[in-house]
């Protein structure tokens, strides 16, 4: 027998009203979505699409106005679904006079960890999102980029079985997004799901599996990403080794069968990859080790 999804919607809707019970926005519309164990799922949409709301109705800080939505098989409000989600929202409000480390201790706190154990996650947070040299310095003089890196060590506290993160690497370098993207894929391995929206589509195209694109509140497209980015009737060789003269002659063989001219061109890495070699290359490699951020 196949597991359920862990997140399902069945015709979900969600319209706001003003104060005499008038619509006034159709913020999502009649929206089918499920998302497996274990993977690393994008919602993507312009501003306005409906994903922000998507994501409160999932974590139970809205209602539907009508449809179904079940987390791990149960709705959202219930308090042992919450316990087992761990939330970073487009913008963290932390509290600015606490440092990362109270502000860690605080939240073990609330998911009521005993203190040893909330002393030794907090420690092992903090080195996994580089801030152990600012851990006792207060949260409200930090960049964007630290603040983000707080934030997302808040999301880790209760070793969550569902991460959702919204906009995860919005205000950090080249650098944090890429230690960002490579938790989500070592997260994503140990067996944790991941629910991520971003406006950055590289990033995207970088940790997820399968992607939803939402517009006006209405689901446009959804699927593997590598099946939605195929172009069709297209195919693309890598030879590496050819001479010039060797790539002119095999390219008229190809051209011959195809009975068209075929385009020659050069791969290319990205520009994030070059930036990366360029200012890691004396630089030691981080090793990130997920084990300590997962359930016993």
């Amino acid at each position: 027998m196949m597991n359920p999804p862990l997140i399902e919607t069945q015709s979900l809707c969600k319209t706001f009203r003003d104060f005499w019970r008038r619509p006034v926005v159709e913020a999502v519309k009649d929206l089918g979505l499920c998302v497996e164990r274990g993977e690393v799922f994008g919602l993507l949409g312009p501003n306005g699409s409906g994903k922000s709301t998507t994501l409160k109705m999932l974590l139970g800080l809205l209602h539907p106005s009508s449809g179904n939505v079940r987390v791990f098989g149960k709705a959202p409000q219930d308090v042992m679904v919450k316990a087992r989600i761990g939330y970073l929202p487009e913008v963290s409000h932390l509290h600015a006079f606490l440092t990362p480390r109270e502000t860690l201790m605080y939240y073990a706190a609330l998911f009521g960890m005993p203190r040893q154990g909330a002393v030794r996650r907090t420690g092992e947070l903090l080195e996994m999102v580089g801030l152990t040299h600012a851990a006792d310095r207060a949260v409200g003089r930090f960049s964007k980029g630290m603040a983000r890196r707080v934030g997302l060590a808040q999301a880790l506290v209760n070793a969550p079985d569902l991460l959702i993160l919204d906009e995860p690497t919005s205000g950090l370098d080249p650098i944090g997004c890429r230690e960002v993207k490579d938790l989500i894929h070592l997260l994503s391995q140990a067996g944790v799901t991941v629910l991520m929206t971003s406006h950055l589509l590289a990033d995207v195209e970088d940790v997820c599996a399968r992607v939803a694109i939402m517009d006006k509140g209405v689901l446009r497209a959804h699927g593997p990403i590598r099946d939605l980015l195929r172009t069709p009737d297209v195919i693309r060789f890598s030879v590496q080794g050819l001479s010039e003269g060797d790539a002119a002659s095999v390219r008229a063989i190809i051209e011959k069968h195809a009975g068209h001219p075929v385009q020659q061109d050069y791969p290319e890495m990205s520009l994030e990859a070059y930036f990366l070699n360029v200012v890691n290359r004396d630089a030691p490699q981080k090793a990130f080790e997920v084990a300590p951020f997962l359930k016993p």
